[in-house]
């Protein structure tokens, strides 16, 4: 195990399982990033006890939650989308909190999250720690459809371009692959990720090697990354121009000054 590891799994342990909610989510973080490490350093066997007890700390993590009561849809919404690292759209953030957060989010809530986190925003700017916000569009930096993010990312990792759809889905498969173990949700979501990916599926029928799915979207991800981070970051320039409303939530004019979603 590299020194980097060994450093995060000194961090992870240093905690106690019965901690505050802050410190819980610290935890897991850690973990997360622990198991991302063991991966890339092609350490199976760190990699599948990191796994483990990243599943006993997110079950700790829903032990605190149900005794404060239960988590409301923007924070279910957040926690399955740090899961995945990339904006995504309601289905598969409801998918992924389905099958490693053991409780499905109705799709309709999702869809109404982001324009009430906006009003939220604009009502007190900044009073949360952190938004359900809009993925931007890089040509018009408007609100790109369907597609959720997290405030707190970069602006970068908020603008979609042309080829962000699927370098982020190429993400979200090795991120989801990452955490997968052996759940039959879990299953469910590498099939689903396999299925759109060369090379995924690997030999077996009817099952997917996370690694196998990991190693084809990687591969994939090196032949687009470039291109789509240049793109990315032209665009998250010309967003820093925006109101902070407007880099959370888009613009509400495209660049020829008529309003989003008016017709010629």
């Amino acid at each position: 195990m590299t020194d980097g590891l060994s450093e995060a799994r000194a961090t992870v342990h240093a905690m106690s399982p019965d901690v505050p909610a802050a410190a819980q989510q610290e935890r897991v973080a850690a973990l997360r990033a622990a198991v991302r490490r063991a991966v890339a350093a092609g350490d199976r066997t760190a990699a599948r006890r990191l796994r483990a007890e990243l599943r006993a700390a997110e079950r700790d993590g829903e032990r605190h939650r149900s005794q404060r009561g239960a988590p409301d849809v923007r924070e279910q919404a957040h926690r399955a989308l740090e899961l995945l690292g990339v904006p995504a759209g309601p289905k598969l953030v409801g998918a992924v909190h389905a099958a490693f957060f053991a409780a499905p989010i109705p799709a309709a809530r999702i869809g109404v999250l982001r324009r009430a986190e906006e009003r939220s925003f604009r009502a007190a700017p900044d009073a949360r720690p952190f938004y359900v916000c809009a993925a931007l569009t890089a040509d018009l930096l408007t609100p790109a459809r369907g597609l959720l993010a997290v405030s707190t990312w970069p602006l970068e990792r908020r603008v979609v371009g042309p080829l962000s759809r699927r370098t982020d889905f190429l993400t979200a498969a090795v991120r989801v692959a990452e955490h997968a173990g052996r759940s039959v949700a879990a299953q469910r979501l590498l099939r689903r990720f396999a299925a759109a990916i060369p090379g995924a599926a690997g030999a077996a029928v009817g099952t997917v090697d996370p690694a196998d799915l990991i190693a084809a979207a990687r591969a994939e991800l090196e032949v687009h990354a470039a291109d789509d981070r240049r793109d990315r970051e032209r665009a998250a320039r010309r967003a820093a121009d925006l109101d902070a409303a407007e880099r959370l939530f888009g613009s509400a004019h495209d660049r020829t000054g008529r309003p989003h979603g008016e017709r010629r």
